[in-house]
């Protein structure tokens, strides 16, 4: 989920930026600190929108930088549990498909991609199931769940755990045609309508 924060900070403007407006050098530092930054409670840390409130620089003995209090607005993205997304299928690989969503990709293991049996073809980079015959491939558009999150500091090392077994989930083809009325089959020993 996309969420405008509103956050406080105090931020240390070293002197090699007291050369430009004090909005642009409070914005830089920001930038540098929060951008694509992981925080438990915030989420991935996608842009810094809007400088709200700068406080008066301070300096400290021994150190030539500026320090300002701050109020401003970022944009962020955190994944929720059991929260429901449409991404795109980003990979393939054995043990099932990245999907993208948002700045960062999950997972759908092999074993929550479908109810059928799923087996992967190196060649063709794809997922198929053995009795449907559903095919998975990089840049399918894809519904999904999200049932595992271990969110760390480091975008690599965390793990967002998706599901597509559930009604209303899967691939957009998949859930299309779940749509569409049956077709009866005819009745033995009865001849087609004209």
């Amino acid at each position: 989920m996309y969420k405008l924060i509103t956050l406080k900070d105090t931020v240390r403007v070293p002197p090699a930026l007291f050369g430009k407006k004090i909005d642009e050098s409070v914005v830089d530092v920001l930038r540098q600190k929060y951008e694509n930054k992981i925080d438990a409670d915030l989420g991935v840390i996608l842009a810094i929108s809007k400088v709200k409130d700068i406080g008066d620089g301070r300096i400290i003995p021994g150190d030539g930088a500026a320090y300002h209090d701050l109020t401003f607005e970022a944009l962020a993205f955190q994944p929720k549990l059991h929260e429901t997304f449409t991404g795109k299928v980003s990979e393939i690989a054995q043990f099932g498909a990245f999907v993208r969503m948002g700045p960062i990709d999950g997972l759908v293991h092999v074993s929550q991609v479908t109810d059928d049996f799923i087996s992967y073809n190196e060649k063709t980079g794809t997922l198929t199931g053995k009795e449907s015959g559903k095919i998975l491939k990089e840049g399918d558009s894809v519904r999904a769940k999200v049932v595992t999150l271990s969110m760390k500091p480091l975008l690599t090392d965390s793990k967002i755990g998706l599901t597509m077994r559930q009604p209303g989930l899967g691939k957009i083809d998949w859930i299309e045609d779940a749509k569409k009325p049956k077709k009866k089959p005819a009745a033995k020993g009865s001849k087609p309508k004209r």
